[in-house]
């Protein structure tokens, strides 16, 4: 490999990483979870592990994962790069920077401006930084049943909802 693949290697990684919000993160004997994230300094910032946050099953401190990067538009796969996961200590400068970060892009923050406490008393943030190859894109779709959660809501349709539909869209008339 040339160094001018590396470098092509290392902008696929970070240009599709940073405008995907977000990656499918699979951990050694773990399935890909889904992890929204920001990058920041040359790596994949996540947070988790806390009440009402993202899981981070798997993902341990000096451990390997696995990225694969969507599309942000139509959800394609992108490019599938190795990594090596660092937990960052709470209060650290690397932990106040990354945090920075993830808290201007946390979406409905039950404790707004507080969640920077929260995160460091409750959750764990980690570095997802690029250290391996790129993986090829593989062959099949790879496509996999969805695993099992307790947040399903599929039931059989109660039988009178088609006459109440009805007569919702007569009463428009």
């Amino acid at each position: 490999m040339t160094v001018t693949d590396t470098l092509f290697e290392r902008a696929l990684v970070e240009e599709s990483t940073k405008k995907s919000g977000l990656i499918w993160v699979e951990a050694p004997g773990r399935p890909a979870r889904p992890l929204w994230h920001v990058w920041h300094e040359g790596a994949a910032c996540v947070v988790g592990d806390g009440p009402g946050e993202q899981p981070l099953t798997g993902l341990a401190d000096g451990g390997d994962a696995v990225v694969t990067v969507r599309s942000k538009d139509k959800g394609g796969r992108l490019v599938t790069w190795e990594a090596r996961v660092t937990q960052l200590a709470a209060g650290s400068p690397e932990w106040d920077a990354a945090v920075g970060e993830l808290k201007g892009k946390r979406l409905n923050a039950r404790d707004g401006e507080a969640v920077p406490e929260r995160w460091a008393r409750e959750c764990r943030v980690l570095r997802l930084e690029p250290g391996g190859t790129v993986r090829p894109l593989p062959d099949s779709s790879l496509a996999a049943p969805p695993l099992p959660t307790p947040a399903t809501t599929r039931r059989p349709v109660p039988a009178a909802l088609p006459r109440l539909l009805r007569k919702k869209k007569r009463g428009r008339r």
